[in-house]
């Protein structure tokens, strides 16, 4: 009788350990993956600004594509459902990128940005073309990415609209864009028409885009992403995205000069929006050594002022959050 209790007993203990198995792989699979796409392997570089979302079901999303993806050829990207871009600065949509990604580096040095002008069409279009990817932006920027996609590669329709207080959803996704405080101007070198293009850059003006956005992104686990793009301090933070939409990670931009510095980008998670957790971005400086923030930049001002856990986006490295925003794996 012990003997049969004994083995009773070891095969409820299997059983049991099995289905924790089961539960941690299942719970892991509901998780949203995010993995940087900048430009040194392990490293958050001053002009890194590209990421990839990829939903539990599946769809996945790439974010201001900018300089460091390297072109629709590079291997990181897989495949893509959707292209965000925040605005029409060069930096954000890539006027040009790098060849190569930069691999075993201990720091940021050796930056090849430049090798490839993507002008007019934009790295974001060419990878759109080449990945039958949709392009979703708000203002007016839909307009000339359907321009571009139509040039490109005969698909205008790939360039999807989604205003402030809309909603889209794409491969279950819900999409809606916000406002930011920030310039939006089409760049001489993106215009196609060379007696347009020549006036413009002549006279020192760009061509209008509207208003730049963010974005507020719903997950299918739940998890609701808030990417700031380029913006100063706006009240939509907290009466939009905060008190609405009640997102629980950041994708901050802290770079200052051309957006909010550290110390307001802070008071923006600590005060206006206080989500669960932040993704540092746009930092504008070489952020860390060895894959370690380095003592006295913006990134360690940023760390040290907020109140929330900050990940940093080591490129290359994926992080898992789940639905109530906790990082449960890669940070």
């Amino acid at each position: 009788m012990m003997k049969r209790l004994n083995w009773v007993r070891i095969v409820l203990g299997i059983i049991v350990v099995g289905c924790m198995m089961v539960s941690a792989v299942q719970a892991r699979g509901e998780n949203v993956k995010i993995t940087p796409l900048g430009s040194h392997t392990g490293q958050f570089c001053n002009l890194d600004r590209a990421m990839i979302f990829e939903d539990p079901n599946g769809t996945r999303i790439l974010y201001d594509a900018g300089r460091t993806v390297a072109g629709p050829t590079d291997a990181r990207l897989g495949d893509i459902d959707v292209i965000l871009v925040s605005h029409m600065h060069g930096d954000h949509v890539g006027d040009t990128h790098i060849s190569a990604v930069t691999e075993g580096a201990d720091t940021c040095d050796g930056l090849n940005v430049g090798a490839v002008d993507e002008r007019p069409n934009s790295n974001s279009v060419k990878i759109a073309c080449d990945k039958r990817a949709k392009i979703v932006t708000g203002s007016e920027m839909p307009f000339f990415f359907a321009s571009r996609l139509d040039a490109e590669c005969d698909r205008p329709e790939d360039s999807l609209l989604v205003r402030f207080g809309a909603n889209l959803n794409v491969g279950g996704v819900d999409i809606t864009t916000v406002p930011a405080v920030h310039s939006n101007g089409i760049a001489p070198g993106f215009i196609a028409d060379p007696t347009l293009q020549a006036s413009l850059a002549a006279t020192g003006l760009t061509a209008y885009a509207g208003p730049p956005t963010g974005y507020v992104l719903t997950f299918s686990n739940g998890l609701v992403v808030y990417l700031s793009g380029d913006t100063g301090i706006t009240a939509e933070q907290d009466t939009v995205v905060r008190r609405h939409y009640q997102a629980k990670l950041i994708v901050m931009n802290i770079g200052d000069t051309f957006t909010t510095g550290p110390t307001e980008a802070a008071f923006v998670i600590n005060k206006l929006i206080k989500p669960k957790a932040v993704i540092a971005s746009h930092a504008n400086e070489a952020a860390t050594a060895n894959g370690e923030v380095i003592a006295g930049t913006k990134t360690a001002t940023f760390i040290e002022a907020t109140k929330v856990p900050v990940h940093i986006p080591l490129s290359g490295i994926t992080m898992e959050f789940d639905g109530s925003g906790k990082c449960v794996s890669g940070c």
